[in-house]
């Protein structure tokens, strides 16, 4: 394709994403970067991923789209903006129901994502006959983040999320990979200038410095990815966190540019996750567990670790109501459980 024609069809390209639900749309190089993947080998070297071994057991594929796919050419970043219409820090000051992140309050992203690029791929697809394609969401060892500043969209804040001057903190991400030769959008500057606002609202002090995450620290980590009685030193700051964070996401200046997320229905968040009361969660068997929570990214971390965050959070609430659900749960078949409804019993009591 001569060069006015591959610009037409990145505008049309870019069209067909905005029509999709895609709030952002650019386009990188395909070519590994070697800079990336050191920061990523460092990381995993100090052990800051936690126990999320496989992050490291796909490494090869994760320093850059051509060490998954040799034959991609460019790589299309996109996002789907889920801001939230209230800051979601305003449930702290209400301890007897759960705080979830914004992002698992509505339908699973990654269902809603990949539906979207699957039909942004078959748009290219019937445009450039012969073209290749491959999508990726969330579960592949794809570094969307970097990936994205790439491709221009946003750049990777000192929280280590991508920041977007339109839509702020609040995008979901996605990627296709593709064997055409498209023209880069350039990457993104950073805009973070001196503002320490996502490091300073960390209740667990997740940053050891800008741009670096020890995800051992982090609530979103402890939360969900781990298993097993949660450090004692991390309880208390968990407050009424029960599935995730968004602390540092919330803390950035830029999301004052964001604007609620309306146009994406399926993110719109469910009443009965947007303030659940924890003794109702404190009661949940698995079965009424899976019922509650079908169709969400939550049903993932299964009915005890769901408990045990709730416990953690009953601990913390000072709520003399919840003595009754944290007492029936002090013998419960799961350890992680059990141990957690003694510490929120001798919190409580």
């Amino acid at each position: 394709m001569v060069n006015a024609a591959i610009a037409s069809l990145e505008n049309r390209l870019k069209a067909e994403a905005s029509a999709l639900g895609f709030a952002a749309c650019g386009i990188a190089p395909a070519a590994d970067d070697p800079v990336r993947a050191e920061r990523l080998e460092r990381w995993l070297g100090e052990g800051e991923h936690g126990t999320m071994e496989w992050m490291e057991t796909r490494l090869h594929h994760r320093r850059g789209p051509q060490s998954l796919w040799p034959q991609a050419r460019s790589v299309i970043a996109l996002g789907m903006s889920y801001a939230p219409a209230d800051d979601p820090r305003n449930l702290e000051a209400h301890p007897d129901r759960g705080r979830i992140s914004v992002y698992a309050q509505g339908g699973d992203y990654h269902d809603v994502v990949k539906r979207n690029l699957k039909a942004l791929a078959r748009w290219l697809v019937a445009e450039v006959p012969g073209a290749e394609v491959k999508v990726f969401v969330d579960t592949a060892p794809v570094m969307e983040k970097p990936l994205g500043q790439a491709a221009g969209i946003g750049w990777q804040g000192k929280h280590t999320n991508l920041v977007s001057r339109t839509h702020g903190s609040w995008l979901f991400l996605g990627a296709i990979y593709t064997t055409l030769d498209l023209a880069p959008d350039g990457t993104h500057a950073d805009r973070c200038g001196s503002c320490d606002a996502c490091q300073t609202a960390c209740p667990t002090n997740a940053f050891p410095a800008p741009y670096r995450l020890d995800a051992r620290r982090c609530v979103s980590y402890l939360t969900i990815e781990h298993k097993g009685p949660v450090p004692e030193e991390f309880r208390e700051p968990l407050g009424n966190r029960i599935y995730g964070c968004d602390d540092c996401l919330a803390a950035c200046p830029w999301n004052s540019f964001a604007k609620a997320a309306q146009a994406n229905r399926a993110f719109l968040p469910r009443a009965e996750l947007t303030a659940p009361r924890l003794a109702e969660l404190l009661a949940l068997d698995d079965a009424t567990f899976r019922k509650v929570f079908s169709g969400s990214p939550i049903k993932r971390i299964g009915r005890d670790r769901m408990v045990r965050n709730c416990l953690y959070a009953a601990g913390n609430s000072g709520d003399a109501a919840l003595v009754a659900p944290v007492a029936a749960l002090l013998n419960d078949p799961d350890p992680a459980v059990a141990d957690a409804a003694r510490w929120a019993m001798a919190r409580l009591t």
